[in-house]
């Protein structure tokens, strides 16, 4: 009877050190292919300045996914560099497109092709705009940029004089912002004011990079753990063993 549990236990540890071997192995692809496929999506960015408070402070640090600006919607927040705003890095709202027609402001609000939109993005009690903003026709190709800190923001309305109307080119996007990951305030809210001119950006793959980082940590750590728990426990039924043996 000894030498058939003595073969029990044999087994079950032979199995158990091919399972933990599978986590451990499994864990390594989830968590290191995450971080690859996280570094292959994502940009991280420092954000220089407060003019997108209160949806992105200046010092935060940000995720904007890799996409071409074909890709970028209404309401998006976006990262772009555009020569004549200066020589920098610089995170704005993409409030109008083009083809689009934008003004402000109707009723205290902004307005995209005569539809008034809702910005529960702002800050409560600010205004769509501080300054007004004429009737402006976006060209093609082309986006009309607001910061969400509209009192104090050198976006679009402060290059109206310039050649496009103060537009910025969509060539000019480097990412679309998906996410403050310092301090971690999660995902961006998406602009629904936005739908009625039509659809919305969905969020990137930035949930499904953490999950499997996440469940890969999960599994090494629980593989690499299994061998001194079985070992232990192992050992601990042998002495069981033994002592119900000497004392028959």
């Amino acid at each position: 009877m000894s030498r058939t549990s003595g073969r029990t236990d044999e087994g079950r540890g032979r199995l158990g050190s091919v399972l933990s071997g599978l986590a451990v192995a499994l864990g390594c692809v989830l968590f290191l292919g995450g971080f690859a496929w996280g570094a292959i999506e994502y940009q991280p960015y420092t954000v220089p300045t407060e003019s997108m408070v209160p949806t992105i402070k200046a010092g935060d640090r940000i995720l904007a996914q890799r996409i071409d600006g074909g890709d970028v919607k209404r309401g998006d927040v976006i990262v772009f560099k555009q020569k004549s705003w200066g020589d920098m890095l610089l995170v704005k709202r993409v409030v109008a497109v083009g083809g689009d027609t934008v003004a402000c402001c109707t009723n205290g609000k902004l307005t995209v092709n005569g539809k008034q939109i809702d910005e529960p993005y702002l800050a409560n009690g600010q205004a769509a705009e501080s300054t007004q903003i004429p009737t402006v026709e976006v060209p093609k190709d082309r986006f009309f940029l607001l910061g969400d800190e509209r009192s104090g923001s050198l976006d679009s309305t402060a290059h109206l004089t310039e050649a496009f109307n103060g537009t910025v080119a969509r060539s000019a996007v480097k990412g679309r912002v998906d996410a403050i990951a310092w301090p971690m305030d999660g995902m961006l809210a998406r602009p629904t004011g936005f739908e009625t001119l039509g659809g919305i950006s969905s969020p990137g793959p930035l949930r499904l990079v953490l999950t499997a980082i996440v469940v890969g940590a999960v599994l090494v750590l629980g593989g690499a753990a299994y061998g001194p728990i079985a070992t232990r426990l192992s050992r601990r039924r042998g002495r069981t063993r033994t002592e119900l043996a000497g004392a028959a």
